[in-house]
Parts: C-alpha cells; sequence; structure tokens
C-alpha cells in the first residue's frame, strides 16, 4: 500500500514552514488513515513524549537531591564539590553541536531511546563513585547524556506539536518542572529512611528503563527534515539567533534564580535558617504552574506577545523583590519572576523547531547553545556584581536581560494564533 502524505499548515505563520508528514503502518497508524487532534494513537504519542521529559527531570532532580550525601560520603571540601560540580555543564555544553549533528542523522526517536538509557545508567554510576576524579567524570558523562536526551525529546515534541496543529511545549516543560517536585520529595524520603545514593539511584534508573521500552513503541517515528548528509556544525540563520538571543537573556536570569535565590533572601531578606529555601520554592511552584498555561495562552495571544508580557513581569517582579527587601514582598516577586521565565525556553524552542532552513534537531541545537551560555555565566556574573556592589544591585542587574526578552521579542514578526 502508498503511503499518503497530508499537509499540515503553519503552526506560528511567520516562523514555520509547510510541513509534510506522512502517515506509515510503522507509526502505529494505518496508511492513509487521518489523525484527528485527541484519538488515540496521538494521545499516545503525546502521553510518551510526557513520560520522557518526566522521567528525564526526575533522574535530574534524584542527582541534585543527594548532593550533600555524596559530599559527606566522598569527604570533598566546598572548593573540590564545586569543581567537580563543573564538569556536569561542561559535558551538557560539549555535547550541544554532537546532538543536534546526531538527531538530524539517524532521527529523534533512536536517539531518545538510546540516550535514556545511557543517562539512567550514567545516574547510577555516579551512586558508585569513590573519589573526587571518577565523580567528575561520572557527572561529565551524566551532563553529555542529558543533553542529548534534552534536543531529542525536544524534536519529539516538535513532531507532536505538529501532528496536534497547536502548541504543547510548555505543558511538557511543565511535567518537566513538576518531576523536580517528585524527585525532591524521593530524595528527601531516602534520606530520612536511610538510603544511599547507589540504591536510590538504581531504583530511579530501573523505573526509568521500564518507562524507556514501553514509550518507545510509540513516539514519533519520523522526523520532519531529516539531514542524513548535514555536517556537525551548522550556521543558524537571523531569525533562529533572535530565538537564542531571546533565550540567552531568559535563561540568564533564570540561572541566578536558581543559584542566588537561597543566598538573596539570607543576605538581604534576613529570614531565619528554616526559611532560606522558600523564594526558590515559590519560584519553581509559579514556574511549573504556568508552563501548563502557555501552551494556550500563546495559541491565544501570539507568540510575540507572550514574549513581550514574560519579559515584563520578570521585570517587574525582579523590582518588587529588590526595592521592598521583606519575606511576603520578595515571595510576590519571586513568584512573578517564576512566571516570566517560564515560557520563554518551552516556546522559543518550539517557534525554533519550525525553522525554515535547519532541522528541528539542528534548529534546537543552535537556540539551546545560546540560551545555555546565558545559564552558565548568568551566576557568576552575579556574584561578580555582588562583590563590587551588593546582592541588591545584582538583583536590579538582571532586569537588563529581562528588558532584552521584552526588546528583542518585539523585532518578531506578529504570527497567526493558533
Amino acid at each position: 500500500m502508498t503511503a499518503e502524505r497530508r499537509e499540515i499548515e503553519p503552526i506560528d505563520g511567520a516562523l514555520s514552514p509547510t510541513l509534510n508528514i506522512t502517515d506509515k503502518a510503522s507509526d502505529g497508524v494505518p496508511a492513509g488513515e487521518e489523525l484527528q487532534p485527541g484519538s488515540f494513537p496521538l494521545r499516545l504519542h503525546r502521553i510518551c513524549v510526557g513520560a520522557i521529559f518526566f522521567m528525564h527531570g526526575l533522574c535530574f532532580a534524584s542527582w541534585a537531591s543527594r548532593i550533600p550525601s555524596i559530599q559527606e560520603n566522598l569527604n570533598l571540601t566546598a572548593a573540590t564539590l564545586g569543581t567537580v560540580l563543573f564538569a556536569l555543564p561542561v559535558g551538557f555544553f560539549i555535547s550541544l553541536p554532537f546532538a543536534g549533528w546526531f538527531v538530524g542523522k539517524v532521527g529523534s526517536k533512536k536517539v531518545v531511546v538510546l540516550s535514556a538509557v545511557l543517562y539512567a545508567l550514567s545516574l547510577v554510576s555516579i551512586g558508585t563513585a569513590s573519589h573526587a576524579l571518577t565523580l567528575f567524570f561520572c557527572l561529565f558523562s551524566f551532563g553529555f547524556f542529558a543533553n542529548l536526551l534534552n534536543i531529542s525529546i525536544n524534536t519529539q515534541a516538535i513532531a507532536v506539536e505538529r501532528l496536534y496543529k497547536k502548541k504543547l511545549m510548555a505543558s511538557f516543560h511543565g511535567l518537566w518542572s513538576l518531576a523536580g517536585f517528585t524527585g525532591a520529595a524521593v530524595g528527601t524520603w531516602m534520606i530520612g529512611n536511610g538510603f544511599a545514593p547507589f540504591p536510590h539511584y538504581v531504583l530511579i534508573c530501573i523505573v526509568f528503563l521500564v518507562a524507556n521500552v514501553v514509550c518507545s513503541f510509540y513516539l514519533v517515528k519520523k522526523d520532519e527534515g531529516l539531514d542524513e548528509k548535514r555536517p556537525l556544525f551548522a550556521m543558524p540563520d537571523k531569525p533562529l539567533i533572535g530565538l537564542g538571543i531571546i533565550a540567552f537573556c531568559s535563561m540568564m536570569a533564570e540561572g541566578a534564580m536558581f543559584d542566588w535565590s537561597g543566598v538573596y533572601f539570607i543576605k538581604v531578606v534576613n529570614v531565619e535558617e528554616e526559611f532560606t529555601g522558600l523564594g526558590y520554592t515559590t519560584f519553581m511552584i509559579a514556574m511549573a504552574g504556568m508552563r501548563f498555561m502557555a501552551d494556550g495562552l500563546s495559541g491565544r495571544f501570539g507568540l510575540k506577545r507572550i514574549l513581550q508580557a514574560s519579559g515584563v513581569m520578570t521585570t517587574i517582579g525582579l523590582l518588587v523583590a529588590v526595592l521592598m527587601p521583606r519575606m511576603m514582598t520578595s515571595l510576590v516577586g519571586f513568584f512573578l519572576i517564576g512566571m516570566g521565565v517560564s515560557s520563554v525556553v518551552p516556546l522559543v524552542y518550539s517557534a525554533a523547531g519550525k525553522s525554515k532552513t535547519l532541522s528541528p534537531g539542528t534548529a534546537l541545537t543552535a537556540v539551546s547553545s545560546l540560551g545555555f551560555m546565558g545559564l552558565l555565566i548568568g551566576p557568576p556574573i552575579i556574584g561578580f556584581i555582588a562583590e563590587v556592589t551588593s546582592l541588591r544591585i545584582s538583583f536590579l542587574a538582571i532586569t537588563i536581560m529581562s528588558l532584552a526578552v521584552v526588546a528583542f521579542s518585539s523585532l518578531m514578526r506578529d504570527e497567526q494564533k493558533s
């Protein structure tokens, strides 16, 4: 039977090419059968991609929740731990060009299945580390495979968006954020019941591998724009560079919140020690919750307006936290910051995946490379400014990045709403 092709209209008018997706029996749908949003095969695609997003976040949160245990077990000083932890972003960053090339060459489904296995096993390897040097290499591989899975599963998310003909990316990222809370809760329970990191990580690994096997049957088989002959490095066009700059600015603010929120509440808000994590928790709750709403809002108001609103909301939140550094007002500020940064990265990734010049995996790599640089350099810059001036001034400086999100998103063409 000859496979039938159908044409799907662009989701994001100015950013999206016309897409051709082939219906094949091997994709779990009989050839020529129309896939309708909400149909059972489509729901399976969406559920399984969402499950991998969740397991990715659970795996990462499981590692992070046991950092104090690993530091104590290996008797690492703060300086040594800081050096060792740097291996993870190094592995993540080095994998960026390879991830886009590999996804473009063999397809995101195969890369998801392979990288999920390696990512889960690398988590277990962290639990076996007996020395700072071995932990360094384990974290390097953990970061490398984490990003390989990151690029490939985001490419799958773009494919599901195309099949559904609507935005879904932010909700997938919301599942990743939700997994962060789950992983932290599981880690706390494991610590409270005396489990070492190794059996904890083995349990997470087993759950991940089982989920990976089940989901492997229902991932989207064929990527749009698959290019088996593409080079390892490809130059992004101006629209992608613009999206990358927006991601860079937003992730600088995001990275600052990840690393400095607790310090801010101690040094500036002057809370008691038991309330140190309130700011970060408030930020994460707002971030996770807003991601489940962002797709619908973007479909109603358009990508450009949502990005502009995100930058404005982040700016207002920062100003509230800096100008009124009391417990309740700072929590309100951090909540607004979480809402502001929540939608930027998933919506920018979704737009990048509709590039007219590069395959989804390659386009995602280009944008995420710029964004990740912001995540890396944001916290050190905040520390440098705080050393020279004060922590309040350094947080105020982040508003430059949030206003840049507004400025660069204002340069985008208006898109049709979906």
